[in-house]
């Protein structure tokens, strides 16, 4: 058993600094770096790419970072751990191989699946899962047609076994975001499936480094003017000891800085009730953790309590809920706001004419008060206004007649516009969340290796 062990975070989302990875891998020690790339809508894009290519439906930039990275990490022994697999974890590491070959690298790849259960559903449903709604109740069968994903969330046990069978890099579907953090964890110190405040810790430790910078300096709230080099910050790491106790640090001689205030952030990120943090690995009890300064850019968190785990997993479903356009008009001093409210005056005028139907539309002044509404403070003079508005429907046709309404408004409406950006807005899709549960006793997660032998 290792003393600790250093797991480094190297993405927060997909599309994140892509420089990052690199600094992890050279800039200082690291035993593994960990790259979560899914969000909910996430798995739906996924899901399209892969239907016009079945090669496809993964994170592309991953398999960029990881040909980058990897002649670092098999000279320093570091591991790979990503969810970046998205809805096809295999092709995935396919196309990771493919990379590795090239260089001449021997590689074992562990992919972590059966999350996907879009094409089971219906032998679910026979089987008596119901899939309601966990929020509302609601019963599936109102959208059950429209579902375009749906992922089960694993945790940190089936990338624990990936490890155990020897992957330079484990690569999965959809696993909880704490679970790429808490697996090495698992698989280094022995950890067993009980061992519930280790496992609790553990699990804070992947919260702290999920979403990348935002742990080390990025996007703090407090004293942004104090964080330095945002340049070239470092992103977190998490140095773990078999007891479970963590300390949140970063590489020395990197931008951004760890504080007792921004693991603080961190942690009151995206969760729900703090003394029940449930994972598909333990219930963690965030009201019991403490946190100290115990040096420079040191964090140290001890004392995490947690409770056993649900007898369920979290299913995460998406579903076309109509569409959407957004479109912007810039409006010019003199007089800028005034404008800007008349065309919007003008537009939904003209809609209404139209005997167009919507289900939402929205109007912002962007450099007035698109952030704060009714609460911002009013200036005496206002230079320029962005007048940015948007429309929901569920018929494609009268969203796509809202874009065609809008550019008109140079010539046929208030003076001062001055910038019209990205053309003739179009209909996107509005892809909506649908949350459920499944028994554990219904779903699997399944292990598979592939590898490169020379």
């Amino acid at each position: 058993m290792k003393n600790k062990i250093r797991i480094a975070s190297g993405q927060g989302f997909w599309g994140d600094l892509q420089t990052a990875p690199m600094d992890q891998v050279t800039k200082g020690p690291i035993d593994y770096i960990m790259m979560d790339f899914l969000a909910e809508v996430t798995m739906s894009i996924m899901q399209k790419q892969k239907k016009r290519n079945p090669e496809l439906g993964y994170a592309k930039d991953l398999v960029h970072i990881v040909e980058q990275i990897l002649p670092t990490c098999i000279e320093k022994n570091i591991k790979i751990i990503t969810n970046g697999g998205g809805v096809n974890p295999s092709g995935c590491s396919d196309a990771i191989l493919k990379c590795a070959k090239k260089k001449g690298f021997k590689l074992k790849i562990g992919i972590v699946h059966g999350d996907d259960i879009l094409d089971k559903l219906d032998e679910f449903e026979k089987r008596g899962v119901k899939f309601n709604n966990m929020e509302t109740g609601e019963s599936i069968e109102s959208v059950r047609q429209k579902i375009s994903a749906a992922n089960v969330y694993f945790g940190a046990a089936s990338i624990a076994e990936a490890l155990r069978q020897g992957a330079d890099i484990v690569i999965t579907g959809r696993t909880t975001d704490t679970g790429l953090t808490l697996a090495p964890m698992i698989y280094e110190f022995g950890w067993n499936e009980n061992d519930w405040d280790k496992l609790a810790s553990g699990t804070v430790a992947g919260h702290i480094l999920e979403c990348g910078g935002q742990a080390s300096g990025g996007n703090f709230s407090g004293d942004w003017r104090a964080v330095p080099d945002l340049a070239h910050i470092g992103f977190p790491i998490a140095e773990a000891y078999p007891t479970g106790e963590v300390i949140i640090t970063k590489h020395e001689n990197t931008g951004g800085m760890v504080t007792v205030e921004t693991v603080k952030e961190q942690l009151l990120y995206e969760i729900g009730n703090p003394s029940s943090y449930i994972t598909p690995d333990v219930v963690a009890d965030f009201t019991s953790i403490q946190l100290e300064q115990v040096g420079k850019d040191r964090v140290r968190m001890f004392d995490v309590k947690g409770k056993p785990a649900t007898d369920t997993y979290k299913v995460s479903m998406a579903y076309l809920d109509g569409y959407t356009a957004i479109g912007t008009l810039t409006y010019a001093y003199p007089d800028a706001l005034e404008k800007a409210q008349k065309a919007d005056e003008i537009l939904r005028t003209r809609l209404n004419d139209l005997g167009l139907k919507f289900d939402e539309i929205r109007t912002e002044y962007l450099g007035l008060n698109s952030c704060h509404g009714p609460i911002a403070e009013m200036p005496d003079v206002i230079n320029e206004v962005v007048l940015r508005i948007g429309v929901r429907s569920h018929s494609h046709s009268a969203v796509e007649r809202f874009g065609k309404e809008l550019a008109p408004l140079i010539l046929t409406g208030p003076p001062g516009v001055t910038g019209f950006a990205g053309g003739r807005p179009k209909p996107n899709e509005v892809i909506a969340y649908w949350p459920a549960l499944i028994a554990k006793s219904e779903i699997k997660p399944k292990v598979s290796m592939k590898r490169i032998h020379s």
